[in-house]
């Protein structure tokens, strides 16, 4: 027979958490409580509502959610094109509610890599695919000492490593819209940043073609051990990350994560998907919508701490 813990013991566990390192001390991007507000005509609007999330080191992984979720949001203030109203957020140990200008400029050119939706976005149409590579390493050339020779050579190792190394010497217009993404790409790897962020890359693009850039993604993730991180609402490119995280209302909602197992009876190896909810640090949970909506639970829920599990069920306080 079980029982539930005691005070004592809830105590102890409590004692326990607080000695815990820092939320996301290990974790190359760390987004706590985060919050962004925007204000419009007079009306304010909360786009992140206390969003939590961690992204470990060589990830990668997807996020997806519904329009107005929140997650491109997230996506310009990783990128620093954007500042956070709340709560904390650093990547690769840069906090970016305390950069200076001059300070977001080099982390935009130096720490993070982005790709946009739209291919016109990406590249300069009057320069061709080399010199487009070539222009990031150009603008930090101070900074890295990096004369033309080498940042040609670097720029056509990644056209190559892309499989675009044929269009080094055309312009965007004399490329595919799927060539001119993997350039945008290669661009993007320019300055060898730590997080790659890919804002709908296949959005504007045919399901083969998208296969092709999901390729790339995957090839600089695996080659260069660069963290990606890719928004979209492909989901079958969601499907093909390890971990794919849920947006929803401002907060990280789900997460579904993958791994590989080998079946003991046939020996064949395939990939089974686990879906988890999300606990935020305030405590906060989004159960989804089917489930609530198959119970009847609306307003509030009784909860029951049972030793290795918490039980939710519906309101019954008003039942005869």
């Amino acid at each position: 027979m079980t029982t539930n813990p005691t005070l004592a013991e809830l105590a102890d566990r409590a004692t326990a958490s607080r000695e815990r390192p820092a939320y996301g001390h290990d974790a190359l991007i760390t987004c706590d409580r985060l919050v962004r507000i925007f204000s419009t005509d007079g009306v304010e609007v909360q786009a992140l509502q206390g969003l939590d999330l961690l992204v470990r080191e060589g990830e990668l992984m997807a996020l997806v959610g519904a329009s107005g979720s929140g997650k491109s949001t997230l996506m310009n203030i990783l990128a620093g094109l954007d500042t956070p109203t709340a709560g904390a957020a650093r990547v690769a140990g840069r906090d970016l509610l305390a950069m200076t200008s001059k300070n977001r400029l080099a982390y935009r050119r130096e720490v993070v890599g982005f790709v946009w939706q739209q291919t016109s976005r990406n590249l300069l149409p009057y320069l061709t695919a080399a010199q487009n590579v070539a222009l990031p390493m150009q603008l930090a050339g101070a900074a890295r000492r990096s004369g033309r020779r080498a940042r040609g050579e670097r720029a056509l190792e990644l056209l190559e490593l892309l499989e675009v190394a044929d269009c080094r010497d055309r312009r965007p217009h004399q490329m595919s819209g799927g060539q001119q993404q993997r350039v945008a790409i290669a661009v993007a790897l320019a300055n060898e940043p730590a997080v790659l962020l890919a804002d709908e890359p296949t959005g504007e693009l045919d399901s083969h073609t998208a296969e092709q850039i999901f390729g790339a993604f995957r090839t600089a993730n695996e080659r260069l051990g660069t963290t990606i991180v890719i928004v979209t609402h492909d989901q079958a490119v969601a499907g093909e990350v390890r971990r794919t995280v849920a947006i929803r209302d401002g907060r990280t909602s789900t997460e579904v994560l993958r791994r590989s197992e080998v079946d003991a009876a046939t020996g064949d190896e395939r990939v089974v998907a686990r879906e988890y909810a999300m606990l935020d640090r305030a405590g906060r949970l989004q159960l989804p919508a089917e489930y609530t909506e198959a119970l009847g639970m609306r307003d509030r829920v009784a909860l029951e701490l049972e030793p290795d599990h918490i039980a939710v069920r519906p309101d019954d306080s008003e039942r005869d």
